[in-house]
């Protein structure tokens, strides 16, 4: 587990960095997997997001603890898709939901993979973040489903986390990258969506 956070009976705590709900303390449970990001690639993170964040549609998958769907809602954004398949952790997102009055936050209770083989919205979305438990090595198949589907807006934002250590992760050709970071274990890298051409 990273980010700042303590343990109490079964629950941790977590600490949006900024935007309107800056400093507020979100609880989330000990779930097997469920690996917040830490505060400082977070606030990385939305530095390198800052002129994209407001106003935009978001995807949280593998929400978590919903710590990039608060984060992001906290600066700006105009809603959030959070999905999360462990009911303890989809529990806590509601209660954290209703804590901030975050009503552009819809919380779901599903498998990601099975999720994103239904029909995408009519909207895609502008930014999306991907951060799947670090020993189901998901990332690549996420990447690809989401590419290959309806899911992203024109210029869409991805952002991925994966482990320092991972090099078999290869992103879809029409995605730029904009920015790779490491910290400790983790790896984490933002990319641009190019609408592949017929």
């Amino acid at each position: 587990m990273r980010g700042n956070k303590t343990q109490a009976k079964g629950q941790q705590k977590l600490r949006i960095i900024g935007g309107q709900w800056r400093s507020r303390q979100l609880s989330f449970p000990s779930v097997p997997g469920l690996r917040p990001t830490g505060d400082r690639i977070r606030e990385t993170l939305f530095n390198w997001l800052a002129a994209d964040v407001p106003g935009a549609r978001c995807l949280d998958l593998f929400a978590g603890s919903g710590a990039l769907s608060f984060e992001a809602l906290s600066r700006g954004a105009a809603s959030c898709t959070a999905l999360e398949r462990h009911p303890d952790a989809v529990r806590q997102l509601t209660d954290n939901k209703a804590l901030l009055k975050a009503d552009s936050l819809s919380v779901i209770e599903a498998d990601c993979q099975q999720y994103l083989h239904q029909k995408a919205p009519d909207k895609g979305y502008h930014i999306v973040f991907i951060d799947p438990p670090f020993d189901a090595q998901l990332q690549g198949d996420i990447c690809a489903t989401i590419n290959n589907s309806a899911w992203l807006a024109p210029g869409a934002t991805i952002y991925c986390e994966l482990p320092a250590t991972d090099s078999g992760f290869v992103a879809p050709r029409n995605w730029e990258q904009r920015q790779q970071k490491v910290a400790g274990d983790v790896k984490y890298c933002l990319y641009s969506y190019i609408e592949p051409r017929d």
